[in-house]
């Protein structure tokens, strides 16, 4: 899936090409892919493909198209203080920008069912944390990652405001994932060849709006180990913020207000100017071919104009 866009130099040239396609559309969604590097959840050798407008796959480790996901964040409408889950969280690239719209008092979650993305996951968070200088401008709830298979998700798991499924979800499968978000909540998953966005209306009713047509793997089904029961995966539990994180989070809200305050421009968009190719001079050029045939009194002359064609002159005597 992706080509949908051209090829970014770097990241903001990336979301550039985005906006301009309509795949991202709120400024809320430009910001937070702004804000995380999609080419620090590569590898680092193979760093020059991640700002093309295509999936990434090695072995286990696995991105969609970066138009998939700007449907996806503009689909799942986040808001502060959210709840999220994502299954098949991958790199744990979603999942990070998800967390610095929904902030310190949200909760993050995320399944995957492979051992070493997982901790490939938690490297990339690392890395941002410690590195990012979005987290000047953002309060990050951080992911919290499972090894699992997200359809064996324990039966007394919270429900939540938003979820996100990151593998084609069998029909038989569907009714589970639903009942996964609250009465008012969001579900984003490829149904079927589509990105759906399904929206709890009821205790038991639906409105499902179709995205845009997809191609995602399946997810994998439970299986099971010899004669051992099948393994259910148990979430994170959540847990209210300490008195020390509410002051902290309070005190840099607090600090950002007054530098914003002091220096508006911090909160101007810049977004990059395309470059304009430099027109080539035309050049005219006489190239004499052969200036005698065997018949006599005759002679060609080629006339060439540099401007993609070529005239071609025959003069007789």
């Amino acid at each position: 899936m992706g080509g949908a866009v051209s090829a970014g130099e770097d990241n903001d040239d990336l979301i550039d090409n985005l906006r301009n396609a309509e795949y991202i559309k709120t400024d809320l969604v430009e910001d937070v892919f702004r804000a995380v590097d999609r080419g620090d959840y590569y590898q680092e050798e193979l760093r020059e493909n991640a700002y093309k407008d295509l999936a990434w796959k090695h072995g286990n480790i696995h991105l969609s198209a970066p138009c998939i996901y700007s449907e996806v964040m503009e689909a799942l409408k986040l808001e502060p203080r959210m709840t999220f889950l994502n299954l098949g969280s991958g790199t744990g690239y979603l999942s990070t920008m998800v967390g610095l719209v929904i902030g310190p008092y949200g909760v993050n979650h995320g399944v995957e069912c492979h051992p070493e993305v997982v901790e490939y996951s938690l490297q990339k968070l690392q890395n941002f944390k410690l590195k990012s200088k979005s987290l000047d401008k953002y309060d990050l709830c951080e992911p919290r990652f499972v090894v699992g298979n997200c359809l064996q998700l324990s039966s007394g798991v919270s429900i939540y405001d938003r979820v996100y499924c990151g593998a084609a979800c069998p029909p038989q499968h569907e009714n589970y994932m639903k009942n996964l978000i609250k009465i008012g909540g969001i579900l984003v998953m490829p149904l079927e060849d589509q990105l759906v966005q399904i929206r709890r209306t009821g205790q038991a009713s639906w409105e499902t709006k179709s995205i845009l047509p997809v191609s995602f793997a399946t997810l994998l089904p439970p299986s099971r180990d010899g004669n051992k029961a099948l393994e259910i995966v148990e979430l994170p539990e959540t847990s209210p913020l300490s008195l020390q994180d509410i002051c902290r989070f309070c005190i840099r809200s607090i600090v950002r207000k007054v530098v914003v305050e002091e220096h508006p421009s911090l909160l101007t968009r810049k977004r990059r100017k395309k470059k304009q190719k430099k027109k080539k001079r035309l050049r005219r050029i006489v190239i004499p071919i052969l200036e005698e045939s065997d018949n006599e009194g005759m002679f060609y002359r080629f006339q060439c104009l540099i401007m993609g064609r070529v005239h071609i002159n025959l003069h007789s005597h």
